[in-house]
């Protein structure tokens, strides 16, 4: 059975068309996993609400502990990579991650950033060839066909391949490299914009995103249900 890790990273807690001031990523969220689940009550979910308990920012007790060889860590260093083995675990157990994330400045939230540098990991999720200067990194989790979702919502308009504001966009650029680096290629993309402008521009573009939501969810289903999982050892 498939298995969904739904990452929401915006600091609005409620959903948009259902609370005040809610977020629109998460509503983008919450309609593509209970949609999920609708149609495939059996495939588990794994929850975690970075916008309103955000990881923690990498230290130097973090940096010197990942960069130790497991065998030669010391207690305190199995402490201080503690939280980030717990992130890293919950995201290779999924076969789809399903983040939810609003466009900040230009790019992603800090607590997203923050999720990224906590499960970006060397010999967790990323192995280091040293023979190899010239290109020593190893994605680990491409073992199996892993998706990635990417659910943002934007104030703004003309943020998006082929608009006009597009060069300013650092968010999907970001979190592409970061996926890909360690072995999520297959990535999808669905966007909200105009929530600043609002009226109808934001209303088409809501109707539009959830549309796709809807379209995403048929194709992500029939290819895992085609593709073969691996089995629990």
């Amino acid at each position: 059975m498939p298995h969904i890790l739904h990452i929401d990273a915006s600091a609005r807690p409620g959903i948009a068309g259902t609370d005040n001031h809610g977020s629109h990523s998460r509503h983008l969220t919450h309609r593509f996993v209970s949609q999920w689940q609708a149609r495939r009550a059996q495939d588990t979910v794994t929850y975690r609400d970075i916008g309103q308990h955000p990881p923690s920012f990498l230290n130097h007790d973090w940096i010197a502990s990942a960069f130790k060889p497991e065998i030669q860590r010391e207690d305190w260093m199995k402490e201080a990579l503690a939280e980030s083995d717990q992130l890293v675990d919950e995201l290779i157990a999924a076969d789809v991650v399903v983040i939810g994330t609003p466009f900040y400045n230009f790019g992603m939230p800090a607590v997203l950033k923050a999720w990224i540098d906590q499960v970006v990991r060397p010999g967790r999720t990323v192995d280091i060839d040293e023979s190899n200067p010239a290109d020593p990194y190893i994605p680990k989790l491409g073992d199996r066909p892993r998706h990635a979702v990417i659910l943002t919502a934007r104030g703004g308009t003309g943020f998006g391949p082929g608009g006009e504001m597009a060069y300013m966009n650092h968010l999907e650029p970001s979190l592409t490299t970061a996926l890909q680096f360690i072995g999520i290629t297959r990535i999808h993309y669905i966007a909200i914009e105009g929530q600043e402008v609002g009226g109808e521009v934001l209303a088409q573009s809501v109707s539009e995103a959830i549309r796709k939501v809807e379209t995403l969810i048929d194709e992500l289903q029939a290819v895992l249900e085609n593709t073969p999982l691996p089995q629990p050892a």
